[in-house]
Protein backbone atom coordinates (compact mmCIF):
# COMPACT_ATOMS: atom_id res chain seq x y z
CA UNK A 1 0.00 0.00 0.00
CA UNK A 2 1.16 3.53 -0.80
CA UNK A 3 0.32 6.06 1.92
CA UNK A 4 0.80 9.81 1.82
CA UNK A 5 0.79 11.72 5.13
CA UNK A 6 -0.13 15.39 5.27
CA UNK A 7 1.47 16.45 8.53
CA UNK A 8 4.43 14.52 9.95
CA UNK A 9 4.11 15.37 13.60
CA UNK A 10 3.64 13.58 16.89
CA UNK A 11 0.67 11.33 16.06
CA UNK A 12 1.64 10.68 12.43
CA UNK A 13 5.05 9.40 13.48
CA UNK A 14 3.48 6.83 15.84
CA UNK A 15 0.96 5.78 13.18
CA UNK A 16 3.57 5.24 10.49
CA UNK A 17 5.75 3.29 12.94
CA UNK A 18 2.93 0.73 13.11
CA UNK A 19 2.88 0.35 9.31
CA UNK A 20 6.38 -0.94 8.55
CA UNK A 21 5.38 -2.62 5.30
CA UNK A 22 3.71 0.45 3.86
CA UNK A 23 5.37 2.67 1.25
CA UNK A 24 4.99 5.98 3.10
CA UNK A 25 5.66 9.49 1.84
CA UNK A 26 4.59 12.80 3.30
CA UNK A 27 4.63 16.57 3.55
CA UNK A 28 5.08 19.03 6.39
CA UNK A 29 5.30 22.78 6.86
CA UNK A 30 8.64 22.48 8.66
CA UNK A 31 11.70 21.96 6.41
CA UNK A 32 13.75 20.53 9.29
CA UNK A 33 11.05 17.93 9.99
CA UNK A 34 11.12 16.95 6.32
CA UNK A 35 14.91 16.58 6.46
CA UNK A 36 14.65 14.44 9.60
CA UNK A 37 12.22 12.08 7.88
CA UNK A 38 14.51 11.83 4.86
CA UNK A 39 17.36 10.89 7.19
CA UNK A 40 15.10 8.04 8.31
CA UNK A 41 14.72 7.06 4.63
CA UNK A 42 11.14 8.29 4.33
CA UNK A 43 10.47 10.54 1.34
CA UNK A 44 9.19 13.83 2.75
CA UNK A 45 8.88 17.36 1.44
CA UNK A 46 8.33 20.84 2.84
CA UNK A 47 5.08 22.13 1.35
CA UNK A 48 6.45 25.65 0.92
CA UNK A 49 9.49 24.54 -1.09
CA UNK A 50 8.65 25.28 -4.75
CA UNK A 51 11.36 22.93 -5.98
CA UNK A 52 9.71 20.03 -4.13
CA UNK A 53 6.25 20.51 -5.58
CA UNK A 54 6.62 18.28 -8.69
CA UNK A 55 7.85 15.32 -6.60
CA UNK A 56 5.23 15.96 -3.93
CA UNK A 57 2.40 16.03 -6.46
CA UNK A 58 3.70 12.90 -8.16
CA UNK A 59 3.70 11.07 -4.82
CA UNK A 60 0.17 12.30 -4.13
CA UNK A 61 -1.07 11.02 -7.48
CA UNK A 62 0.29 7.59 -6.59
CA UNK A 63 -1.30 7.43 -3.13
CA UNK A 64 -3.82 4.77 -2.17
CA UNK A 65 -4.38 6.13 1.36
CA UNK A 66 -4.12 9.64 2.78
CA UNK A 67 -3.38 10.31 6.45
CA UNK A 68 -4.19 13.95 7.23
CA UNK A 69 -3.08 15.40 10.55
CA UNK A 70 -2.11 18.93 9.49
CA UNK A 71 -4.47 21.42 11.16
CA UNK A 72 -6.69 23.68 9.07
CA UNK A 73 -6.09 27.40 8.88
CA UNK A 74 -8.34 30.35 8.08
CA UNK A 75 -8.35 29.29 4.40
CA UNK A 76 -9.53 25.75 5.10
CA UNK A 77 -7.76 22.41 4.98
CA UNK A 78 -4.26 23.05 3.59
CA UNK A 79 -4.02 19.75 1.76
CA UNK A 80 -7.21 20.30 -0.20
CA UNK A 81 -6.64 24.01 -0.67
CA UNK A 82 -3.11 23.66 -2.03
CA UNK A 83 -3.02 20.19 -3.56
CA UNK A 84 -6.66 19.38 -4.28
CA UNK A 85 -6.06 18.84 -7.99
CA UNK A 86 -3.27 16.31 -7.40
CA UNK A 87 -5.37 14.51 -4.79
CA UNK A 88 -8.39 14.37 -7.09
CA UNK A 89 -6.16 13.01 -9.86
CA UNK A 90 -4.91 10.07 -7.76
CA UNK A 91 -6.40 7.06 -9.58
CA UNK A 92 -5.87 4.53 -6.79
CA UNK A 93 -6.90 6.70 -3.84
CA UNK A 94 -9.45 4.73 -1.82
CA UNK A 95 -9.17 5.91 1.79
CA UNK A 96 -8.64 9.06 3.83
CA UNK A 97 -7.99 9.09 7.58
CA UNK A 98 -8.48 12.58 8.97
CA UNK A 99 -7.39 13.49 12.51
CA UNK A 100 -9.81 16.02 13.99
CA UNK A 101 -10.74 17.04 17.54
CA UNK A 102 -13.51 16.49 20.08
CA UNK A 103 -13.46 20.29 20.30
CA UNK A 104 -16.04 20.32 17.50
CA UNK A 105 -18.70 19.36 20.08
CA UNK A 106 -18.22 22.59 22.00
CA UNK A 107 -19.31 23.06 25.60
CA UNK A 108 -21.92 20.62 26.99
CA UNK A 109 -21.72 21.65 30.65
CA UNK A 110 -20.29 18.24 31.55
CA UNK A 111 -22.85 16.17 29.61
CA UNK A 112 -21.97 13.16 27.48
CA UNK A 113 -21.48 13.39 23.71
CA UNK A 114 -21.20 10.64 21.12
CA UNK A 115 -20.83 10.60 17.36
CA UNK A 116 -24.55 11.30 16.91
CA UNK A 117 -24.32 14.54 18.92
CA UNK A 118 -24.65 17.66 16.79
CA UNK A 119 -21.38 19.62 16.66
CA UNK A 120 -21.44 23.05 18.27
CA UNK A 121 -17.90 24.46 18.02
CA UNK A 122 -17.18 27.77 19.72
CA UNK A 123 -13.47 28.48 19.42
CA UNK A 124 -12.06 29.47 16.02
CA UNK A 125 -9.85 26.35 16.10
CA UNK A 126 -12.84 24.08 16.52
CA UNK A 127 -14.88 25.90 13.90
CA UNK A 128 -12.06 25.37 11.40
CA UNK A 129 -11.77 21.70 12.40
CA UNK A 130 -15.44 21.06 11.72
CA UNK A 131 -15.22 22.83 8.36
CA UNK A 132 -12.23 20.66 7.40
CA UNK A 133 -14.08 17.49 8.43
CA UNK A 134 -16.90 18.47 6.12
CA UNK A 135 -14.51 19.27 3.28
CA UNK A 136 -12.99 15.80 3.48
CA UNK A 137 -16.29 14.00 3.82
CA UNK A 138 -17.66 15.89 0.82
CA UNK A 139 -14.52 14.96 -1.13
CA UNK A 140 -15.02 11.31 -0.19
CA UNK A 141 -18.64 11.31 -1.36
CA UNK A 142 -17.73 12.97 -4.64
CA UNK A 143 -14.74 10.74 -5.24
CA UNK A 144 -16.17 7.48 -3.88
CA UNK A 145 -13.37 7.20 -1.32
CA UNK A 146 -13.86 6.06 2.27
CA UNK A 147 -13.21 8.84 4.79
CA UNK A 148 -12.66 8.08 8.48
CA UNK A 149 -12.75 11.13 10.75
CA UNK A 150 -11.07 10.57 14.11
CA UNK A 151 -12.17 13.10 16.72
CA UNK A 152 -9.30 13.08 19.19
CA UNK A 153 -9.33 14.05 22.85
CA UNK A 154 -6.29 15.73 24.44
CA UNK A 155 -3.24 13.82 23.25
CA UNK A 156 -0.47 12.68 25.59
CA UNK A 157 2.36 10.17 25.42
CA UNK A 158 6.16 9.98 25.53
CA UNK A 159 7.67 13.42 26.03
CA UNK A 160 4.27 15.07 26.23
CA UNK A 161 2.55 14.35 29.53
CA UNK A 162 1.89 15.47 33.11
CA UNK A 163 5.01 13.69 34.38
CA UNK A 164 7.24 15.74 32.14
CA UNK A 165 5.43 18.94 33.09
CA UNK A 166 6.04 18.22 36.75
CA UNK A 167 9.72 17.54 36.13
CA UNK A 168 10.05 20.85 34.25
CA UNK A 169 8.14 22.76 36.92
CA UNK A 170 5.35 23.63 34.45
CA UNK A 171 2.48 21.64 35.96
CA UNK A 172 -0.42 23.50 37.56
CA UNK A 173 -3.49 22.24 39.37
CA UNK A 174 -6.21 24.57 38.12
CA UNK A 175 -9.54 23.79 39.76
CA UNK A 176 -12.77 24.68 37.99
CA UNK A 177 -15.66 22.94 39.79
CA UNK A 178 -17.33 20.33 37.60
CA UNK A 179 -14.72 20.57 34.83
CA UNK A 180 -13.65 17.32 33.17
CA UNK A 181 -11.62 16.38 30.12
CA UNK A 182 -11.00 13.18 28.20
CA UNK A 183 -7.51 12.33 27.10
CA UNK A 184 -5.99 9.80 24.72
CA UNK A 185 -2.57 8.18 24.61
CA UNK A 186 -0.85 8.62 21.25
CA UNK A 187 -0.40 4.86 20.92
CA UNK A 188 -4.15 4.34 21.17
CA UNK A 189 -4.59 6.88 18.37
CA UNK A 190 -2.06 4.97 16.30
CA UNK A 191 -3.71 1.61 16.99
CA UNK A 192 -7.16 2.90 15.98
CA UNK A 193 -5.87 4.60 12.84
CA UNK A 194 -3.90 1.55 11.72
CA UNK A 195 -6.86 -0.72 12.42
CA UNK A 196 -9.06 1.40 10.19
CA UNK A 197 -6.45 1.59 7.43
CA UNK A 198 -5.87 -2.16 7.44
CA UNK A 199 -9.51 -3.19 7.78
CA UNK A 200 -10.87 -1.03 5.01
CA UNK A 201 -14.56 -0.34 5.50
CA UNK A 202 -16.96 2.35 4.38
CA UNK A 203 -15.48 5.20 6.41
CA UNK A 204 -17.16 6.78 9.42
CA UNK A 205 -16.92 9.20 12.31
CA UNK A 206 -15.12 8.02 15.47
CA UNK A 207 -14.56 9.51 18.90
CA UNK A 208 -11.04 8.54 19.98
CA UNK A 209 -10.70 9.23 23.69
CA UNK A 210 -10.05 7.35 26.90
CA UNK A 211 -12.80 5.80 28.99
CA UNK A 212 -12.67 8.13 31.98
CA UNK A 213 -13.29 11.87 31.73
CA UNK A 214 -11.51 13.37 34.71
CA UNK A 215 -10.74 16.73 36.35
CA UNK A 216 -7.36 18.05 35.22
CA UNK A 217 -6.16 18.57 38.78
CA UNK A 218 -6.71 14.86 39.48
CA UNK A 219 -4.37 13.92 36.65
CA UNK A 220 -1.61 16.17 37.96
CA UNK A 221 -2.08 14.77 41.46
CA UNK A 222 -1.83 11.20 40.21
CA UNK A 223 1.30 12.00 38.22
CA UNK A 224 2.91 13.59 41.27
CA UNK A 225 2.18 10.48 43.32
CA UNK A 226 3.82 8.31 40.66
CA UNK A 227 6.97 10.43 40.88
CA UNK A 228 6.87 10.62 44.67
CA UNK A 229 6.82 14.42 44.66
CA UNK A 230 4.48 16.95 46.20
CA UNK A 231 1.81 18.14 43.77
CA UNK A 232 1.68 21.85 42.98
CA UNK A 233 -0.86 23.83 45.02
CA UNK A 234 -4.39 24.11 43.71
CA UNK A 235 -5.41 27.34 42.00
CA UNK A 236 -8.93 28.65 41.55
CA UNK A 237 -9.71 28.91 37.85
CA UNK A 238 -11.62 32.17 38.41
CA UNK A 239 -8.52 33.96 39.66
CA UNK A 240 -5.69 31.94 38.05
CA UNK A 241 -3.42 33.80 35.67
CA UNK A 242 -3.76 32.01 32.34
CA UNK A 243 -3.02 32.88 28.75
CA UNK A 244 -6.12 33.39 26.58
CA UNK A 245 -5.44 30.09 24.82
CA UNK A 246 -5.01 28.17 28.09
CA UNK A 247 -8.21 29.69 29.46
CA UNK A 248 -10.08 28.79 26.28
CA UNK A 249 -9.48 25.07 26.87
CA UNK A 250 -11.58 25.29 30.03
CA UNK A 251 -14.47 26.75 28.05
CA UNK A 252 -15.49 23.29 26.81
CA UNK A 253 -16.74 20.89 29.48
CA UNK A 254 -17.99 17.52 28.24
CA UNK A 255 -17.69 13.77 28.63
CA UNK A 256 -16.85 11.88 25.44
CA UNK A 257 -18.54 8.53 24.86
CA UNK A 258 -16.38 5.97 23.04
CA UNK A 259 -18.82 3.07 22.94
CA UNK A 260 -18.89 3.07 19.15
CA UNK A 261 -15.23 2.04 18.98
CA UNK A 262 -15.96 -0.88 21.30
CA UNK A 263 -19.15 -1.98 19.56
CA UNK A 264 -18.25 -1.57 15.91
CA UNK A 265 -14.49 -2.12 15.87
CA UNK A 266 -14.15 -4.29 18.96
CA UNK A 267 -11.40 -1.95 20.10
CA UNK A 268 -9.79 -2.48 23.49
CA UNK A 269 -7.73 0.38 24.81
CA UNK A 270 -4.02 0.03 25.43
CA UNK A 271 -4.46 2.69 28.14
CA UNK A 272 -8.15 2.88 29.14
CA UNK A 273 -7.59 5.82 31.51
CA UNK A 274 -4.87 8.32 32.35
CA UNK A 275 -3.81 6.06 35.23
CA UNK A 276 -2.62 3.21 33.00
CA UNK A 277 -1.07 5.62 30.53
CA UNK A 278 0.86 7.64 33.09
CA UNK A 279 1.93 4.56 35.04
CA UNK A 280 3.40 3.03 31.88
CA UNK A 281 5.20 6.29 31.04
CA UNK A 282 6.57 6.56 34.58
CA UNK A 283 7.85 2.99 34.35
CA UNK A 284 9.75 4.04 31.20
CA UNK A 285 11.42 6.85 33.11
CA UNK A 286 9.27 9.79 32.01
CA UNK A 287 9.42 12.71 34.41
CA UNK A 288 12.71 11.64 35.97
CA UNK A 289 15.55 14.13 35.91
CA UNK A 290 18.51 12.95 33.85
CA UNK A 291 22.12 13.53 34.89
Amino acid sequence: MRLFAFGLGYAARRILARLPGVEATGATRDPETARAWRRDRVAAWAVDDPSARPALEAALRGAETLLVSAPPDENGDPALQRFGAAIAAAPALARVVYLSSVGVYGDRDGAWVDESSAPNPVSPRAVRRLAAEREWRAFGEQRGASVDVLRLAGVYGPGRNALEKLQRGQARRIVKPGQVFNRIHVDDIAAVAVGLIEAGGRGDLWNVADEEPAPPEAVIGFAAALLGVAPPPTEDFATARLTPMARSFYGDNRRVDVGKLRRELGYRWLYPTYREGLAALAAEGEGRATT
